[in-house]
């Protein structure tokens, strides 16, 4: 997750509700050399920029010269955006923190606080036979007309066979 620097800690005690935390690893890098670094290597540039848009105002030299100073200019433009780009970075990598959670589902529990295990084991007993009582009462729905259908073709058959013999 990318979270604001400033709400870094509030984040991080905020995990508790989701579970217990195993383990906590905070890292932490220091940017600070890097943007300093870039920030001069963008003023050069931008002075060396100055320079080169002020020689080619005031120079009306040879075409080839002109071309030459246009395509310095052009380079160090391109280095200038390449430098911006990379404070942009660096500010939005100071600006969020990133934090890295794993959940695990908890551990189910056995029994419920002031009830005994046991008692819930009889009590789920005593449901699943009432349960089975209830599929038997359901059953001789289908059962009894069906052994009504066969024994009247049993009357039948032993009538046909007492007529006939």
């Amino acid at each position: 997750m990318k979270i604001p620097a400033a709400r870094f800690d509030q984040s991080l005690s905020g995990l508790a509700p989701i579970g217990k935390l195993e383990s906590v690893s905070v890292e932490a890098e220091d940017v600070g050399e890097q943007f300093v670094d870039v920030s001069a290597r963008m003023d050069n540039a931008r002075r060396l920029e100055r320079r080169l848009i002020d020689l080619l105002a005031t120079r009306a030299g040879k075409l080839k010269d002109v071309l030459d100073v246009e395509q310095a200019l052009a380079r160090v433009r391109e280095e200038i955006e390449r430098y911006e780009g990379r404070i942009r970075y660096l500010k939005d990598h100071t600006a969020m923190s990133t934090l890295s959670v794993t959940v695990h589902e908890p551990l189910p529990v056995v029994g419920t606080a002031g009830k005994s295990v046991m008692g819930e084991a009889f009590t789920q007993a005593w449901r699943n036979f009432v349960v089975l009582l209830s599929v038997a009462v359901q059953s001789l729905g289908v059962v009894v007309p069906l052994g009504l259908v066969a024994l009247l073709a049993w009357f039948v058959t032993r009538r046909w066979r007492l007529r006939g013999a």
